[in-house]
């Protein structure tokens, strides 16, 4: 079983503003399941196209499989079965040999920034960037699938 242990914090914005950043990406996400057990998603990037398929958060961890999926069948699984979406800017940055992803969210979710890096366990010890502030790690409303559905700008 596939494993992914994450953490997850808000991103200051004036301190995120004045970071030389890498070249972005943008993400567009559907969810053709959000339940709090499990979540099924597609992601279409510029670049790449995934099928996840997530389970129960449990601490930082929880059970995912993803699968590369060809570009066309990604945008026709959007666009008929996603029961709710959202789209984003990625950035991924190096810090200290650990990889941050730092989302930039779009549309609705307008005015939310969060970066998460992912951990080969629970209790490992990484370096805090600046720009990260408040961990939300566990908190639901940030999942992005909750944001698919209840979005930043309505709180």
């Amino acid at each position: 079983m596939g494993l992914e242990i994450e953490r997850k914090f808000l991103v200051n914005h004036a301190k995120w503003a004045a970071t030389k950043k890498p070249k972005r990406e943008f993400y567009r996400q559907g969810y053709m399941l959000t339940d709090p057990n499990k979540t099924i998603r597609i992601r279409a990037t510029d670049t790449k196209c995934f099928l996840t398929i997530k389970g129960k958060t449990e601490g930082a961890t929880r059970a995912e499989f993803e699968y590369e999926i060809p570009k066309e069948e990604a945008i026709q699984l959007l666009d008929m079965f996603a029961v709710s979406n959202l789209t984003k800017y990625r950035y991924k940055v190096f810090l200290a040999e650990k990889l941050w992803e730092v989302d930039v969210f779009l549309g609705e979710n307008e005015g939310l920034i969060l970066a998460e890096i992912e951990l080969s366990r629970e209790d490992e010890t990484f370096d805090l960037p600046d720009w990260a502030a408040e961990e939300v790690t566990g908190v639901n409303k940030y999942y992005n699938s909750n944001l698919s559905t209840f979005p930043f700008n309505r709180w």
